[in-house]
């Protein structure tokens, strides 16, 4: 009795032995997987930041891309001799008309930022001049309380900062104009290549879902921001014009671009051509007519027009949008924020497919709603 209970009472303390090293392998477990995590992260966003040269064209040509596709469908209702146009015809006038609209935006942009460039200096004297101004209306030094907030101002730092990102997206043209090139001829082999990797029929079909969806969504994001941002850059120009602004057209394509740029863009797209207002003509009268304007224009397109064409289109939480913004912002600069909230639909909709990240697209979804394949 004494040998079995103390052969139960090994057997027990073997059991007790396993429930306490149970909790400490997994503990262990759970560690090893959260180094592994951080460390594929942090090699992940070193590899973006240093091929960010090569990545960054392509994500734009990925916009294009989506943005011929959608040219050509409208293409495709165009019928001769009650016959639809073939798909390599549409392709070539869709991408001929894509890029012929932007090589004229990009002579217009380079006659205004040479023009620009030209007039910085009496930009920044007249600075002096709505200083003195503002002091005079207010009763108090209003641009040395705004320098103590925001440190040494110099409007033509920020405006040359501006032009240069601006030039390196047009540096950029021909390796944007290459890829889209082969993105077009890959088109029609790729769902092939998807039916040929995928020998089990339920594996094939979901891989097209999920593809379908990216697709889908992206597509409409890029279409519908694209036409919002489009109503909200000519209004503006037509808005500037009245009023008389310099360099009309490079300011409302300035707004056209920020409007991609999911909350601060349009806040910005806002106050910016007030600020320049306001530097032209060295009074503070012209600046309020511009902020009043085109903020007019962005509150109307913003809260009325833009929601009824995207509807819940991107299932993204704005917390998510605002800091996905800050990330891609900190390691692409300007052009990763523009492409901030697509990189962020296409994640949420691949992390939703595995269950080990699947609890990660809850968290950046806008309500925790996943769509089922």
């Amino acid at each position: 009795m004494n040998r079995q209970a103390a052969g139960f009472e090994g057997e027990s303390y073997d059991l007790n032995v396993q429930i306490v090293a149970r909790p400490c392998t997994f503990a262990t477990m759970s560690l090893s997987r959260i180094t592994y995590m951080l460390i594929a992260l942090i090699s992940i966003v070193l590899i973006m930041v240093y091929i960010k040269d090569i990545i960054i064209p392509f994500i734009l040509a990925l916009i294009l891309w989506f943005i011929i596709r959608a040219v050509r469908t409208l293409i495709q209702r165009i019928h001769f001799k009650g016959k639809t146009l073939p798909s390599w015809i549409r392709g070539i006038l869709s991408f001929a008309l894509i890029f012929g609209v932007l090589g004229v935006l990009t002579s217009l942009l380079a006659s205004n930022i040479q023009g620009i460039s030209e007039v910085l200096p009496s930009y920044q004297g007249n600075l002096k001049v709505l200083r003195n101004s503002i002091d005079q209306q207010f009763g108090i030094d209003v641009m040395a309380q705004m320098k103590e907030l925001s440190g040494d101002f110099n409007l033509t730092n920020i405006i040359t900062n501006l032009l240069n990102s601006l030039t390196s997206m047009i540096g950029n043209a021909f390796l944007v104009i290459i890829y889209v090139i082969f993105l077009m001829l890959e088109e029609s082999r790729f769902s092939g290549k998807i039916r040929a990797f995928y020998t089990d029929d339920s594996k094939r079909d979901k891989a097209f879902a999920i593809l379908s969806q990216i697709d889908d969504s992206l597509g409409k994001y890029v279409t519908l921001k694209t036409m919002v941002s489009l109503i909200t850059g000519l209004l503006s120009y037509f808005a500037l014009q009245i009023i008389g602004v310099d360099f009309a057209f490079f300011w409302a394509f300035l707004i056209f671009l920020l409007n991609y740029i999911p909350n601060i863009g349009s806040l910005v797209a806002t106050i910016f051509p007030a600020m320049v207002a306001g530097l032209q003509f060295g009074d503070l009268t012209q600046a309020l007519w511009v902020l009043a304007s085109v903020g007019v224009i962005q509150l109307l397109v913003g809260n009325f027009l833009e929601p009824k064409l995207m509807g819940n289109t991107l299932n993204i939480s704005s917390l998510v949008v605002i800091l996905g913004l800050a990330f891609w912002g900190s390691i692409w600069g300007i052009i990763g924020m523009f492409l901030s909230v697509p990189i962020m639909v296409m994640l949420v909709i691949i992390f939703a497919q595995f269950p080990a990240t699947r609890g990660i697209a809850i968290l950046l979804s806008d309500r925790g709603e996943l769509k089922e394949y």
